[in-house]
């Protein structure tokens, strides 16, 4: 395993240089006028103690992932490259927990480039569904063919190389691999790190921001230990995982609380409010604590510091930080989607399923037959609109009666609230006239009947899989066990007439602060 070179430590920050993209372990660009020493890591020895505290925590702490298995055990450069890099596709957006299952089947089919490259698009979007954000299965393997063909098989050697020749490799999963595999003494920025930095040198700026994320960039470079720079940038990332939480973090935990200028100020806060109530204050200092703060937040010239519109909250605590902009919220939409069910050769039920195009939302995942909900529709009209489509698939003229409304089924996507409305149409008559109308038509979208097996098996979205699991449910409660079902199902407490399937979630106690401090027991 390779290794970046080693540097002095952080000297005096008005006489640093800017370097590089990257940058350099230990050394930080000067501090502009808008940016106050403040929020940066000005002292050799305190940059040395960090790396030290945070190291020894995660030797002791770390989880046993299976990708820092792989990292760690494996001898070949470009396999761990490898390695290190479905993993830190797949965690993107989403949580370890779900990526541990989707890792292992990966790897186990994919071990090498070479097999990623060798695959189908439909087998890696089959492996992939229900991991969310599809296009990043596309793009990786997309990439993989690329190092195959154009590259001699060979990962490229550097953050820099990997950032620049690999499609859908970004800042962060470059220097992730870049130091996780060959030991380039570089940083990493992604939400725990940023969250684990903003508290510790209290950032309160928007850090979607350029200029915030740049003064991020640089403290995560400064702060990356040359000596065990994977490591180091694993225990960041695993420091705000565990520990340095949104909005309980676990402040007593903390291997480097000592290093926190948030967590200072909550110390000193709650110092202040207990000598208040002891009465041991003196008056003339009894209205507020002796905090240290960034010297240029009184004139709000420091472009780190929170909005003087956002001043700091007691209830809070540390989780002040850090602060981003307000997100859009996701636009709604409604879709009407019809699952057609027929009788195979053998008798049993089979399901229609489309492929969705090539590009966009969802692509080249399969469906039921869907429809967008047009714009000042009623109900009626759209119900005809959709009756008029899945007649095309059926292949033979169906009565409006026969399209039975199930209900509806809600799916957050990250810009959108997809409502889908849910009918079913069961078809009779000969097997091989359904869709028949569909079968000449080259132009068309692609297409299959499939059983529930094969269904579940298929690459088709978590959303398609709600609207598999309300219709199955609807279609039992209509027909009975015996016609289509294959167990005897409970009674389902959703009404029968507006099914709506939403994940529900409560939000956790928040953490130890000066308002409930100061706040008496109940019944006193």
């Amino acid at each position: 395993m390779r290794h970046g070179k080693t540097v002095p430590a952080l000297m005096n920050v008005q006489s640093m240089r800017r370097q590089d993209t990257m940058g350099d372990p230990g050394v930080l660009p000067p501090v502009s006028a808008q940016q106050s020493a403040y929020h940066l890591f000005s002292h050799p020895a305190e940059i040395e103690a960090f790396r030290k505290n945070l190291l020894a925590w995660y030797d002791k702490c770390k989880r046993d992932l299976p990708w820092r298995k792989l990292a760690a055990s494996e001898s070949d450069t470009n396999r761990r490259a490898y390695a290190v890099w479905v993993s830190e596709i797949m965690l993107q957006q989403t949580q370890v927990a779900t990526v541990i299952d989707y890792y292992n089947r990966w790897m186990q089919k994919w071990p090498t480039l070479q097999a990623l490259a060798r695959a189908s698009l439909e087998d890696v979007n089959e492996l992939w569904a229900g991991l969310g954000y599809y296009s990043r299965g596309k793009r990786l393997q997309e990439a993989a063919q690329k190092v195959v063909s154009e590259l001699a098989g060979q990962m490229p050697g550097t953050a820099e190389e990997l950032q620049t020749l690999l499609p859908g490799v970004g800042r962060y999963t470059a220097g992730a691999i870049a130091s996780i595999s060959y030991g380039q003494a570089t940083g990493v920025v992604d939400g725990n790190v940023i969250r684990v930095l903003c508290r510790v040198r209290c950032i309160g700026a928007d850090s979607s921001s350029p200029a915030v994320a740049d003064r991020l960039w640089d403290l995560a470079h400064a702060l990356v230990d040359p000596a065990r720079p994977g490591d180091f940038n694993q225990a960041m990332m695993e420091l705000g995982a565990t520990v340095c939480t949104p909005r309980v973090p676990l402040c007593l935990e903390c291997p480097v609380k000592q290093h926190c200028r948030a967590r200072c100020r909550v110390e000193k806060e709650l110092e202040f409010a207990s000598k208040r109530l002891l009465g041991k204050a003196a008056s003339s200092c009894s209205q507020a604590p002796d905090i240290e703060e960034c010297a240029a937040a009184a004139t709000g010239s420091c472009s780190l510091c929170p909005p003087a519109t956002e001043p700091w909250d007691s209830r809070l605590g540390v989780a002040n930080f850090p602060r981003r902009a307000a997100k859009k919220p996701p636009r709604a939409e409604r879709t009407a989607t019809c699952v057609l069910e027929r009788r195979g050769h053998r008798g049993e039920p089979e399901y229609l399923i489309v492929q969705r195009p090539n590009s966009g939302l969802l692509a080249g995942l399969w469906e039921f037959p869907s429809l967008p909900w047009g714009p000042g529709l009623t109900e009626k009209q759209q119900r005809e609109a959709l009756l008029g489509h899945v007649q095309a698939w059926a292949g033979e003229a169906v009565a409006g009666g026969r399209l039975r409304h199930i209900g509806e089924v809600g799916h957050v996507f990250s810009h959108i609230h997809q409502t889908y409305v849910v009918y079913s149409l069961l078809l009779g008559g000969d097997p091989e006239a359904a869709a028949g109308g569909r079968a000449e038509e080259l132009q068309g979208p692609a297409f299959r009947w499939v059983t529930q097996a094969e269904f579940q098996q298929s690459a088709v979205s978590t959303a398609m899989k709600k609207v598999w699991k309300a219709c199955e449910r609807g279609s039992c409660e209509g027909r009975g066990p015996g016609k289509g079902c294959k167990r005897k199902w409970g009674a389902d407490p959703l009404r029968a007439s507006q099914l709506k399937v939403e994940a529900e979630g409560s939000l956790p106690p928040r953490q130890l602060s000066l308002d409930a401090f100061l706040k008496a027991p109940a019944g006193e």
